[in-house]
């Protein structure tokens, strides 16, 4: 199997691709948009998954109480709490998981869904604190390794999303790549 050497260069080198990596970067890439676009959506609509349905953020409920509200762990779990139900940390939180869901999706913005998705997992990482064995009250706290728990991954996974250029397989990665705009200023990529 011979190896592409289509994708912008990277600090200088083309990144080797064949059809069958391209082919499960999309793949990837497709699974982790839709992560983001189903929180947003359970949230948004109070599903039933994550969120009850009396809980929905257009039924008046806040998107962010339910986790900030219930942090027991870590240096920052006052300053958490108290953060939630407040209308900018719903709103802001609920931005960057629709932003991010439909940039992934689509296989565009990667650098910047990159970056933001990565601040917002080590958001969520600091609010989890897995590094505690034990919440305040001396409960277990239910983390299973210290340092490298799924937040972690879902942000090293945007990082090889936008590093690979994986939207310009079954998305629009090639054409946003091509706009003038982008061209112009490639941070946009």
């Amino acid at each position: 199997m011979s190896l592409k050497h289509d994708a912008k260069p990277v600090l200088g080198k083309p990144i080797p691709t064949t059809p069958a990596s391209g082919k499960a970067l999309a793949v990837l890439r497709l699974a982790m948009g839709f992560l983001f676009s189903w929180a947003f959506l359970d949230k948004l609509f109070g599903l039933g998954y994550a969120t009850p349905s009396g809980g929905a953020w257009i039924g008046g409920g806040s998107p962010a109480k339910g986790f900030l509200g219930h942090v027991e762990v870590g240096p920052f779990q006052s300053p958490l709490r108290g953060m939630a139900g407040s209308g900018w940390v719903d709103l802001a939180f609920m931005l960057g998981l629709a932003g991010l869901g439909v940039a992934v999706l689509l296989g565009v913005v990667l650098r910047i869904s990159a970056v933001a998705g990565s601040v917002l997992m080590a958001l969520m990482w600091i609010a989890e604190w897995p590094l505690a064995q034990h919440t305040s009250s001396g409960a277990p706290s239910g983390s299973t390794n210290p340092l490298i728990d799924y937040h972690v991954v879902y942000a090293l996974v945007l990082i090889v999303l936008a590093v690979a250029h994986a939207g310009h397989v079954w998305g629009l990665g090639r054409r946003w790549a091509d706009l003038t705009v982008v061209r112009t200023h490639p941070w946009l990529r």
